[in-house]
């Protein structure tokens, strides 16, 4: 036994090597993380049937270059049966919101079950004959992107059939600061789990141990959980990831500005969606005083942008400097230069804000620091508890 344990682990390491994909450079020693650290998990895989929650990010770093986390199991003779996928899929190029099937992923004939649509929860029948789930997906930290929305469901379905999950854990690149309005009970959903504010600022491996310590599980399940931690890892550095997480956050800017221009989505604002400059621009057909402009067209990852073949005028944010809270003076600036208010808020943006205070703030005029006041007591409230779950 401790020979053929020798030989797989020898194995997964030449693969690493000498098979990989993708070649990037990173600020972050990328073999340090949770994924890396084969050591710390390789023995809790081995002679399992296993199931892998993960999509395009779920990458290996070795010398340089990546390769799936689900080539390399395979490649060493774990026992891979299925992989679970999240919103945009497991190759990462779906729209947001898109409805996706299951399928076979062409590469490795595996069958792919879709986390999004009609079925957000692996169910019974689908997690039958696995004896351990194996979570690894990049998330951006904020509490309406539906990775973690993914994650309790996957532990709340591990929990009900007794299945361990190992979580390895990633940076986030927002890890830096924790900002925004706590969701409301009434305003529950898929963009909103659990009561936290927008920016989180957590690992998705701290966030399980969250997830699991509040009892935020149906039935105050608890699942059997474990976090292969980062090594050296510090959540104020600047983390690039290699791989966009999702089609429309193309770079470190874009995930940046992303807590507080996803607001933007419950409005008739565009946040770029269409164009090379995801959320990294915002516009309206009527702004024209302003002299920056862009058109959103058709294209992979945005079938149908907000706006769709209509020029519009706006502000250019590439070039803002990286910020460290949310930045409301955009919506702000954004509903006062709207000429017909009424129209200006859409059915969603309570959900993404997380409460209905927010929208009547800025209908009522008030200042940027007037609203992050009214988020202060129950911010250093949640910053008390998150304190019990941080890794690092």
């Amino acid at each position: 036994m401790k020979l053929n344990l020798l030989l797989y682990k020898s194995t997964f390491f030449l693969i690493l090597i000498f098979n990989s994909n993708f070649c990037f450079s990173q600020s972050f020693n990328e073999n340090f993380l949770g994924a890396n650290r084969t050591e710390l998990y390789l023995d809790d895989l081995i002679g399992k049937k296993v199931g892998i929650v993960g999509n395009h990010t779920s990458l290996i770093y070795n010398k340089g270059k990546y390769i799936h986390l689900v080539d390399s199991l395979l490649s060493t003779n774990i026992d891979v049966k299925k992989i679970f996928s999240p919103e945009h899929g497991f190759r990462g190029n779906a729209d947001a919101g898109e409805k996706i099937g299951n399928n076979i992923d062409e590469k490795t004939g595996l069958e792919i079950i879709s986390l999004y649509g009609s079925n957000r929860k692996p169910n019974t029948e689908q997690l039958k004959g696995l004896n351990i789930l194996v979570f690894d997906i990049q998330d951006v930290g904020t509490r309406f992107y539906t990775y973690i929305s993914t994650l309790h469901y996957v532990m709340e379905a591990a929990a009900e059939n007794n299945i361990k999950l190992i979580v390895l854990d990633r940076p986030n690149p927002n890890g830096h600061y924790v900002d925004g309005p706590i969701r409301e009970t009434e305003l529950k959903s898929f963009v909103g789990m659990h009561p936290i504010p927008i920016v989180h600022g957590m690992t998705i491996g701290e966030y399980a141990l969250m997830i699991n310590g509040q009892g935020w599980l149906d039935n105050k399940l608890s699942c059997d959980l474990k976090i292969i931690k980062m090594k050296n890892y510090d959540r104020k550095i600047v983390y690039n990831t290699p791989l966009k997480p999702s089609p429309n956050l193309p770079n470190t800017k874009s995930i940046n500005l992303y807590p507080s221009l996803c607001l933007f989505e419950g409005t008739n604002v565009s946040i770029g969606r269409g164009t090379n400059s995801q959320f990294q621009i915002i516009g309206n057909p009527d702004w024209k005083q302003y002299n920056f402009s862009f058109t959103p067209v058709s294209m992979p990852g945005a079938k149908f942008p907000k706006h769709k073949d209509v020029k519009c005028f706006g502000i250019d944010l590439k070039n803002t400097k990286r910020l460290s809270q949310i930045n409301l003076k955009w919506i702000l600036e954004a509903y006062n230069v709207t000429n017909n208010k009424e129209e200006f808020f859409s059915k969603g943006f309570d959900r993404l804000a997380g409460n209905y205070e927010l929208r009547k703030q800025i209908k009522e005029g008030k200042t940027e620091k007037e609203i992050k006041l009214s988020w202060k007591e129950d911010i250093q409230k949640f910053k008390k508890v998150r304190s019990k779950y941080l890794l690092y």
